[in-house]
């Protein structure tokens, strides 16, 4: 059990993931190489889908400060793709925020929102802890962290990118870095990092300086799991056995190809990590905000929505800024199939 400040920068040495000056995975990525990188790249320029981004408007909930502190404990609100808000004990936590227009290095370019927050970082109330699974553009968004960090107590990160968070002006003493299967308590809340299958990097020359990692949370009452981004290996197993089961797993199911399957994963495998992890309710995440792949935005809905009703997995899947109760949540309804927002647009129904 570590405590807050935990591994300071130059200390990777110490981490079984790291050698040669990178972090690695137990089991070796595949690169694209030169022929099937060019050929990702030519379908993403000339064969890119029609219906990778809505149409028309999606449902979002606008929330308020004040919802979110008469809120009861064990609320969760999903802020769009991998970006969650809960209040656990009287605490409220943040996974990956990303609240940037686009995810890129650019402000003018790159993947654009489908949707805006359901609330702005000045309407959050007082954070204490924000937890950030890896350094993707997507996950860990520099103007967020920066406009967070006034109000945020704790910064709990993978190994390697609470360096990047002391450069950007975080002050040391917030950060706590963690290895995998290396725990924390911060403010009542045990916080396990625990190992997936990915990569880092923010840039053409820092791949892999930084660990990715999935992430436990422990309030002794309630147990949540958030797979950050990985394609499936047996770690998920390995999960469950020592800190499952949960009473919620969010798992990505998104930006998933044939091309990389061992960095993301189908929905087929994602149903069998939250299976592997031991979940009680599978939330499925890293989908319905940014267009990061060559499917329909669509489609990870539908085939995980299929796939859980045909295994007998309960599934929560709610409207972007909807309150979901993380012990007892709502069955899931198809709101991605609505077209725009109504007014009382809600998840709640029997699952289809």
């Amino acid at each position: 059990m570590l405590t807050c400040g935990a591994h300071p920068a130059a200390s990777y040495d110490r981490s079984p993931q790291y050698g040669d000056g990178r972090f690695h995975n137990v089991a070796r990525r595949v690169p694209l190489g030169f022929v099937r990188g060019a050929r990702v790249w030519w379908r993403f320029l000339f064969h890119k889908p029609t219906d990778a981004t809505p149409s028309v408007a999606i449902p979002v909930h606008a929330l308020t400060r004040q919802a979110l502190l008469d809120a009861p404990d064990d609320s969760l609100w999903r802020l769009g793709h991998s970006t969650l808000l809960m209040k656990l004990e009287g605490h409220f936590w943040l996974t990956d925020p990303v609240f940037s227009e686009r995810v890129s290095p650019f402000s003018f370019m790159g993947p654009k929102r489908f949707h805006a927050p359901p609330l702005s970082i000045e309407e959050l109330p007082e954070i204490t802890g924000v937890i950030i699974s890896h350094d993707h553009y997507d996950h860990l968004d520099h103007d967020a962290v920066l406009a967070l960090a006034p109000k945020v107590r704790h910064f709990v990160t993978a190994l390697g990118v609470g360096d990047r968070l002391l450069a950007w002006g975080v002050p040391q003493e917030k950060i706590t870095q963690l290895d995998w299967w290396q725990e924390t308590q911060v403010e009542g809340l045990k916080i396990a990092a625990t190992p997936a299958q990915h990569f880092s990097g923010r840039g053409l020359s820092d791949g892999n300086r930084t660990l990715w990692a999935s992430w436990v949370l422990d309030t002794g009452r309630t147990r949540i799991f958030f797979s950050g981004d990985s394609g499936y290996f047996d770690g998920f197993a390995r999960i469950g056995e020592r800190y499952g089961p949960f009473d919620l797993a969010m798992v990505e199911t998104g930006a998933y190809d044939a091309d990389w399957p061992d960095v993301h994963m189908q929905p087929e495998q994602s149903l069998q990590a939250h299976l592997d992890v031991r979940g009680k309710v599978l939330m499925p995440i890293h989908n319905g905000t940014f267009d990061l792949a060559l499917h329909p935005w669509t489609e990870p809905f539908e085939r995980i929505t299929a796939l859980a009703r045909q295994h007998g997995v309960t599934l929560a899947a709610p409207v972007m800024g909807e309150r979901l109760d993380i012990r007892a949540p709502a069955p899931a309804t198809p709101w991605w199939r609505e077209g725009t927002a109504g007014e009382g647009m809600s998840a709640r129904g029997a699952q289809e």
